[in-house]
């Protein structure tokens, strides 16, 4: 790989592959649509020049709001190749952020995908001086349209050529090509200020760890202004791999079939949920098959690496493949043998679940601010190990502080967060150290393993420390629930809010002949309330006596990004929550009259249970 600039991955890509039909493709009306690399390069340039058109120039901004498609791409390099600086955002921000980020990143252009976009951020635009137009990638009644861009650069190519590659030259790896406004939890977003050096040292750091290979597809679906998403789409482009945009969400399974990927990147909730439908269709088996399936679930629950369980275990696991897992991966296309997580802490259990299955998955570590990759799992032991985020990568340094934080340094490392040197003094030290906010540690073969959140550490009113994440992972491996969040900072005990898994409850009421009106009616019953409890203690025989869960609450409502209470990058928004439910977390803690019952409904519908424990 021999790119130094983010636009070198056109030409690299060109060179060692050739021309193939599908480099990128999109499912568009239940149709893919394809683009060879050619395309690719064809359309990047002509942006480019209609950018150059428009009189855009060097370090001026373009900011994005869409879902996955080829033309971010060409957006993105059009821009990259200009010395334009890419701001993509999340479409799923709120008003007054889609504001504050188009205002501070100084932003000239938006383009945004689709009519819904378009409407809502037309008035913003017209509130910030600096932002001079919109343009949309769908086709939509009075809107300026991406392809009229294309369209002006394509009439002035011969113009614009020579310039555009006299400007090439002049970009360094170290210039800023994007700057990713983190979602945060609280305050503003900040602008991570990225280079091409430190996305492409990414690159290069872990390219001989992913095993995909040219030829192989891949299926993409996280946002790609998600920097693990957006970093991995570089990945794939340096090693040939076909990159195929789903439709959505909802339609990637069935996506998965029809294009038989053999790679994707992930956040371990959609795991979470692909495990959970492969359970539920297991339950509804009946006979001989449904204990093949549970069988061969229990044998893959109990996976090791490294043959440690002996040959018999393997003689074992090659039946249930043959009569089990070979089934799972058809239901994803067939061919799936590879899928990056990140985001969030991967519960163990499912990492050896997918790895019994066939399917490896390489959990990793990092922030927007690291590019984003410190760490990840490999495909060989000893460099890969349940429960952890994996070897250091290649010229990445960490080193633990002594209240346990983990500090990086390394080409990775962003140039600051833009315009905020306060807030980038904040973050990184006098010596160089990002410091990034999680507690860890560092095991054997360079392996790190996250323990918790720095900020997210509370301490009880007996002057125990509480690790929130710890306790919640454990609780999410219940089928039951679906979100956990821990409580009780200078309370005498710890308790959960937890957002039940109501897909998998209502089929077990039904089966256990449980009726009931609605979410709220169902969190009242007394059956569902005790079979909860049960959970927890399942959960409490694996802590320690401090941190068990004494009391419970149960909400109504699931948590996502759209009502607010997760981030874009599907990490709980505990301020928003804690407020959110401040009225039954007082009752939990500060309200004697519930200890004892296990059923108490406040005046939102919730339930407040204190379980079979009583307070310390």
């Amino acid at each position: 790989m021999e790119a130094t600039r983010i636009f070198d991955l056109l030409d690299d890509y060109k060179k060692s592959y050739g021309d193939i039909d599908d480099a990128l493709a999109v499912k568009r009306g239940g149709k893919w649509e394809k683009f060879s690399i050619d395309d690719y390069i064809t359309h990047s340039n002509y942006f480019s020049y209609g950018l150059m058109e428009l009189g855009l120039k060097k370090g001026d901004k373009i900011a994005t709001v869409s879902n996955n498609r080829p033309e971010w791409n060409f957006t993105d390099m059009g821009s990259a190749q200009l010395g334009i600086v890419h701001v993509p955002i999340y479409p799923t921000i709120s008003s007054d952020d889609f504001e504050y980020v188009l205002e501070h990143a100084e932003a000239k252009i938006l383009i945004v995908s689709n009519a819904i976009l378009y409407v809502k951020l037309l008035p913003i635009v017209a509130k910030i001086d600096n932002l001079k137009e919109i343009y949309t990638y769908n086709n939509i009644e009075g809107a300026k349209n991406f392809n009229e861009i294309i369209e002006l650069g394509k009439a002035n190519a011969d113009k614009h050529k020579k310039e555009l590659e006299a400007i090439k030259k002049t970009i360094q790896p170290n210039d800023l090509t994007s700057i990713i406004y983190t979602s945060g939890t609280t305050g503003n977003p900040k602008g991570v200020m990225l280079s091409h050096n430190n996305f492409l040292t990414n690159v290069k750091a872990t390219i001989n760890v992913l095993p995909a290979k040219h030829g192989h597809k891949a299926i993409s679906f996280l946002p790609l202004c998600h920097v693990l998403e957006r970093m991995v789409n570089y990945l794939y482009q340096s090693k040939g791999v076909r990159i195929y945009y789903a439709e959505s969400i909802d339609s990637l399974v069935a996506d998965m079939q029809e294009i038989n990927p053999e790679i994707f990147v992930s956040v371990p909730r959609v795991l979470e949920k692909i495990y959970d439908k492969i359970l539920l269709k297991g339950k509804a088996l009946t006979g001989i098959k449904r204990n093949l399936f549970h069988w061969a679930v229990e044998l893959a629950l109990k996976f090791e690496l490294n043959n440690e369980n002996g040959a018999m275990y393997t003689k074992k696991l090659a039946i249930a493949d043959k009569l089990i897992f070979t089934k799972w991966r058809d239901a994803l296309g067939g061919n799936i043998k590879y899928v990056i997580s990140g985001g969030a802490a991967l519960q163990p259990r499912l990492a050896r679940t997918f790895w019994a299955a066939g399917i490896h998955v390489f959990e990793g570590y990092g922030l927007t601010e690291t590019s984003p990759v410190i760490s990840v799992n490999q495909d060989f032991y000893p460099y890969v190990k349940f429960g952890s985020v994996g070897p250091i990568i290649d010229k990445v340094e960490v080193k633990i502080a002594e209240d346990g934080e983990i500090l990086t340094k390394g080409p990775n490392l962003m140039l600051g967060y833009y315009n905020a040197p306060e807030k980038t003094a904040e973050a990184i030290d006098s010596e160089g150290w990002f410091h990034t906010g999680d507690i860890g540690v560092i095991l054997e073969h360079n392996i790190l393993k996250i323990t918790d959140r720095k900020k997210e550490i509370f301490k009880l009113s007996g002057g125990k420390y509480i690790a929130p994440q710890v306790i919640e992972n454990k609780l999410k491996e219940s089928f039951f629930i679906e979100q956990a969040m821990t409580v009780g900072e200078n309370e005498k005990f710890a308790a959960a809010l937890i957002s039940p898994n109501y897909e998998f409850i209502h089929d077990w009421c039904s089966k256990e002949k449980i009726h009931y009106r609605d979410n709220i009616d169902l969190i009242e019953n007394p059956k569902v309330l005790e079979r909860m409890q049960e959970e927890i203690e399942k959960v409490n025989k694996t802590l320690g006596k401090t941190e068990s869960i004494k009391k419970f609450l149960l909400v109504c409502e699931q948590w996502t990004t759209e009502n607010g209470a997760l981030s874009p990058t599907l990490k709980l928004k505990r301020k928003v929550l804690k407020k959110r439910y401040s009225v039954k977390i007082q009752k939990i803690f500060g309200h004697s009259e519930n200890n004892g019952n296990l059923l108490k409904r406040d005046e939102e519908g919730n339930v407040i249970s204190s379980g079979n424990n009583k307070e310390e």
